[in-house]
């Protein structure tokens, strides 16, 4: 794996139905589906100009019945998995799923912050950089931000920062809201990947939120309406005029879009 440390590099959802969402987020974000090739398991990956952006996991029914809902969750590229799985767990989060293999593809673990929001950490053995985060220039159907809707954002900044060595690197004053700040990866790193800010009272639990880029924003939102999901907030403008929104898809996962308003 040729992504540095702290990284995200790749992302994946967790559902009840595979199928259906398959063909939901096909056409809501242009992504093509294929089969991951593990012969244990159903794992389907995902693109949209080529490079794989993340994979689609069904959730057993076991893993139903052991409360696991339907989800995104983003993979952090780490050096060495087991040493950061003890450093998440001496920085006060959790191992859901100790440090393991997958043959041919690397070692991973499952892990929750301080707050409580899950999220994998992973080695991968691929030489090749991943492109799931267009971290260099806007790319349809990756991911263009990382948000953490956290119930502390002093200590999941301590924690993050700890952990994989991302470094504060703007803030914007949101009022009530309090800051929302936004991260590089290292003092080296030119581009910001994403955000953190105190969760809304009235919002979801803590979590992580992934947006994905859209070629119309609103074209997007009409058909989330119109194939069983729901718009929760937005399309808004954000600064530098694109505009983003958050829904949730007919099995409850709750997504992220962002993309510019034809004609603006």
């Amino acid at each position: 794996m040729t992504n540095i440390h702290g990284d995200f590099i790749w992302y994946e959802l967790m559902t009840t139905d595979a199928d259906a969402a398959q063909d939901f987020y096909g056409g809501l974000v242009g992504w093509s589906f294929k089969d991951g090739g593990q012969s244990d398991m159903d794992y389907r990956l995902f693109s949209a100009d080529g490079p794989q952006v993340g994979g689609v996991m069904p959730l057993s029914q076991e893993m139903q019945d052991g409360g696991a809902r339907p989800m995104w969750a983003g993979y952090i590229g780490v050096d060495d998995v087991d040493a950061t799985a003890q450093k998440i767990r001496s920085s006060g989060g959790t191992i859901m799923m100790e440090p393991q293999d997958i043959p041919d593809v690397g070692r991973f673990a499952f892990v929750r912050d301080p707050q409580g929001v899950p999220f994998y950490i992973m080695r991968g053995l691929s030489d090749e950089p991943s492109e799931s985060f267009a971290h260099d220039a806007p790319r349809e159907g990756h991911c263009a931000w990382n948000e953490l809707l956290t119930s502390d954002l002093d200590a999941a900044d301590a924690f993050y920062g700890d952990c994989f060595g991302w470094v504060a690197a703007d803030s914007m004053d949101m009022g009530e809201a309090g800051p929302y700040r936004m991260y590089r990866n290292g003092e080296h790193r030119a581009s910001m990947f994403g955000a953190m800010m105190k969760r809304p009272e009235s919002g979801p639990p803590p979590i992580w939120l992934y947006y994905f880029r859209v070629p119309d924003i609103d074209e997007a939102a009409t058909f989330i309406g119109a194939h069983g999901g729901a718009v929760v907030i937005g399309p808004q403008e954000i600064p530098g005029g694109e505009y983003v929104l958050n829904g949730t898809d007919p099995q409850g996962a709750i997504f992220a879009l962002i993309g510019k308003r034809k004609g603006a």
